[in-house]
């Protein structure tokens, strides 16, 4: 029998704890372990129950606990002292308020659809929403001015159960936002036209820290039936329900923060999913007067894109009837027609019906760009070169801001002691010298933080194997053998990420004989742990856990071999802290950058991956092992067979034998192998040193952009004025031609000048309009340019026919043959870059 309705009787607690709901309904508690102990106080054996949930703990504690704890002057002195350390974190100025010489950003809005923070608020699938989790909490602590917006999904994501066959079966659990930490926005509703129908979304908000997240929720009954499922599963239904999703979140988002009196200034929309917000800025100002491309520019300038996938294939793109029957009143509203609209998810050479793509748009619409690693940059530059169809692919505006994770939300307490006594109290904001002092550590005191993890994470194993064993029906007497899975001692290598096809989870089964060999050495054993979840509609991926769950069981290896069900934050953080080993092994370039493996060895592991995503650029040959990559083999099969060679290789000959070589009972070459990772890691994988990175090289030039096209008034004039030059620009670039470049190809030495002079027509064009560069470099062989460096080119006087001479001298500083091109390139104050228009007129 089901209820009819259904409503939350939250607790009420004795005036004496009254804090203890301020300190729930806050979720720092999730990264500050003394707000932990304050509610495992509480009722030990309830704080377990609740699974580590504050709100879920106070209401399952007895109100003769609650007034006993009212009694109990120690408790009341601790949660007094825990209560009074949030209040000071929230008021008290942090590194943005700072900064020398003040910022020009006063608040960013960053959208993403979904958000992990806490196993508490399951509002996410995996890494992208536990990146933009540990971003908010990263821009809490540094005190960066900043909200979150995103979507609340009444199932969440799916939660995590194999069949007898090992196949994933998917469970959506109803979540009831009253028992969570959000609170209802009362009185703020927002409305968003859905091909003429109404969908309207209440907003619940969440504090992390000192950042407030709004998510909206469409399960209302001001909407008909079918509408309330709008936001009832994060990546559910078809692609029409996704793109109801989007134009929620993208333009109810930002009527939401109106709503709620919030006026932004720069948008972050993380991956195109909530690209949809700039469609709504762009309505807003054609409303107020400003012309479709005059509100573009407008809204382009404050206005910053991340993109996070290398993978074609897993950018959202609509088809052409989807897009006109949802946008064709908005295209009309901002004066466009059905092709004017689809250009604006078109790439360079698109036919009118190809699908409109999201990324595309992003990248349109923004005027900064980034990806999430420096070999992501590389791959977005090439992958989206024809958007700036005259520009070099390096030059493609499009950067890169490499991901960091949030150490205080997944390190170990052990570990981060050890940190705290060697690096510095607050080691997350340490920098390169102090992490350097690692190195001093004992190894005897790192190892045993090291054992005191990977302890955790058998005993943490064992629990759910067995758990998740009974629920499937197996009887107590016959799970005896769940008290032996795993031998705290061993070395412990863990997989743990979405199982996509490209991921090649079933890699080390590729030589199974090689494997049960490591599994069952009695001297030298090797364990492994795998975790992670399949989308629902992927099949491959789905059979990959299979095949991984199916060797699983084979009796004679499930204890060193195990499988673990319900992926999700905690799981990750047991596996984290436990992990001696973090294997990753993408097939490269397809791994955008990939942050497990960053959290792995902020608890000591050492990573054995591929060279791609952020290991790419972090790995110097010492701080962990780098899979041999196979890329230029186009046959999969054979690159698949040469690369898993590799891996075994690696661990056969390396990875086991330096973990088993010990002097006494401590593997010391393995210690100073984890001492060099952290200094050379350690500064580089916080999400405190990305979010810093985004307010310096994204966040305050937006800022400063925004205003400047704002103008004196907000009337936008230099808006309008850009918009216009931009136009003028690209109408008359035809005419725009380099003609001659002259330059002494005699031999020079080594510190003397070179001149470089060039004739170049500007057709309708003024010199203002333009920079002239010459472009250097180092010539190969084949005439190409290595190396290269631009310098812009003086104004010359005038050259026949109207033309005009430009010049530039720079010295030559080392011995080598240097080659010069000469290039015109659009320049006008308000763009972001000099190639931004992506034309280019070269010699």
């Amino acid at each position: 029998m089901k209820a009819l309705r259904s409503f939350t009787v939250r607790p009420t607690l004795p005036r004496e704890l009254a804090a203890l709901e301020a300190l729930a309904m806050n979720l720092r508690w999730s990264w500050d372990e003394q707000t932990r102990d304050l509610f495992r106080w509480v009722d030990p054996g309830q704080w377990d129950a609740s699974i580590h949930d504050p709100v879920r703990l106070l209401g399952l504690v007895s109100p003769e606990r609650l007034e006993e704890l009212a009694a109990d002057a120690g408790f009341l002195r601790f949660l007094d002292e825990v209560h009074t350390e949030l209040l000071g974190y929230l008021s008290k100025p942090r590194w943005f308020q700072a900064q020398e010489g003040g910022s020009p950003l006063r608040l960013v809005a960053y959208f993403s659809p979904e958000y992990g923070i806490a196993e508490a608020l399951p509002q996410y699938s995996g890494g992208l929403g536990v990146l933009a989790g540990d971003h908010l909490k990263a821009s809490s602590d540094l005190g960066v001015p900043l909200v979150g917006v995103g979507l609340f999904y009444k199932h969440g994501y799916f939660r995590q159960a194999l069949d007898i066959e090992g196949w994933q079966q998917e469970r959506y659990p109803d979540l009831d936002p009253y028992g969570m930490a959000l609170t209802l926005c009362d009185g703020v509703s927002v409305s968003v036209d859905l091909a003429g129908r109404p969908l309207h979304a209440r907003v619940w908000r969440a504090d992390v820290g000192r950042v407030p997240l709004y998510l909206l929720d469409a399960d209302v009954e001001e909407n008909e039936p079918e509408l309330r499922t709008v936001t009832d599963r994060l990546y559910g239904g078809d692609p029409e329900h996704r793109l109801q999703q989007e134009i929620l979140l993208g333009v109810g988002g930002v009527r939401a923060l109106q709503a709620l009196g919030i006026d932004a200034q720069v948008f972050h929309t993380n991956e195109g999913h909530a690209g949809f917000l700039g469609f709504e800025r762009i309505r807003q100002q054609v409303q107020k007067g400003l012309a479709f491309s005059d509100a573009v520019e407008a809204v382009r300038a404050g206005t910053v894109f991340t993109t996070h996938t290398p993978v074609p294939a897993g950018i959202d793109r609509f088809p052409r009837p989807m897009m006109e029957r949802y946008f064709g009143e908005w295209a009309e509203e901002v004066g466009l027609d059905a092709d004017g609209l689809m250009a604006l998810g078109h790439r360079t050479g698109d036919l009118p019906d190809e699908r409109f793509n999201m990324a595309v748009m992003g990248l349109r619409l923004a005027a900064r760009r980034n990806a999430v690693a420096q070999l992501h940059g590389e791959v977005s530059r090439e992958m989206f070169a024809d958007l700036w169809p005259d520009v070099p692919v390096d030059e493609v505006p499009i950067g890169a801001v490499t991901n960091g994770v949030h150490a205080p939300t997944w390190v170990s307490s052990e570990m981060g002691d050890v940190l705290a006594r060697h690096v510095l109290p607050e080691w997350e904001e340490a920098g390169r010298d102090r992490w350097a002092r690692i190195h001093e550590a004992r190894d005897d005191e790192l190892w045993r933080a090291r054992a005191v993890g990977r302890e955790a994470l058998v005993a943490f194993i064992r629990r759910r194997l067995r758990e998740s064993l009974q629920s499937r029906g197996h009887a107590p007497s016959n799970l005896s053998w769940t008290d032996e899975v795993l031998d705290p001692a061993a070395l412990t290598i863990c997989f743990a990420r979405r199982f996509a096809t490209y991921k090649r989870a079933t890699m080390i089964l590729s030589h199974p004989e090689r494997l049960r060999s490591m599994l069952l050495d009695p001297e030298r054993p090797v364990q492994f742990v795998f975790a992670g979840k399949a989308h629902p509609a992927d099949d491959n991926g789905k059979a990959m856990i299979q095949e991984i769950a199916r060797f699983a069981t084979d009796l004679g290896v499930r204890h060193r071999f195990v499988f673990l069900e319900d992926y999700d934050i905690a799981v990750a953080r047991a596996l984290y802290q436990g992990a001696d080993v973090w294997l990753n092994n993408p097939r490269r370039p397809q791994e955008a950058c990939g942050t497990s493996g960053m959290k792995a060895a902020l608890n000591g592991a050492l990573n054995c991956s591929i060279l791609d995503g952020w290991w790419d650029e972090l790995f110097d040959g010492e701080n962990g092992w780098a899979i041999t990559s196979a890329e230029a083999l186009e046959d999969d099969e054979r690159r698949d067979r040469e690369e898993a060679e590799s891996l075994f290789q690696l661990l056969e000959t390396q990875v086991v034998s330096l973990f088993y070589e010990r002097r006494g009972t401590t593997p010391r070459r393995w210690i100073e192998k984890v001492k060099h990772a952290f200094a050379t890691l350690g500064p580089e994988v916080l999400a405190s040193r990305q979010v810093r990175d985004y307010v310096l090289s994204l966040y305050e030039p937006a800022a400063a952009h925004d205003t400047a096209v704002r103008g004196d008034d907000d009337g936008f004039a230099p808006a309008r004025e850009l918009s216009a030059w931009r136009s003028r620009v690209l109408e008359a670039w035809h005419g725009v031609h380099v003609d001659d470049v002259v330059v002494d190809e005699e031999p020079v030495d080594v510190g003397q000048e070179r001149t470089v002079e060039a004739i170049v027509a500007l057709g309708d064009l003024s010199p203002d309009d333009v920079e002239v560069q010459a472009v250097r470099g180092w010539a190969r062989g084949d005439g190409d340019l290595v190396d290269t460096e631009v310098v812009a080119m003086a104004p010359a006087g005038e050259a026949p026919e109207g033309h005009l001479r430009y010049r530039v001298t720079f010295a030559c500083p080392r011995a080598g043959r240097i080659g010069v091109t000469v290039r015109v390139v659009p320049s006008h104050p308000l763009l972001a870059t000099k190639v931004e228009l992506g034309r280019i007129a070269w010699a």
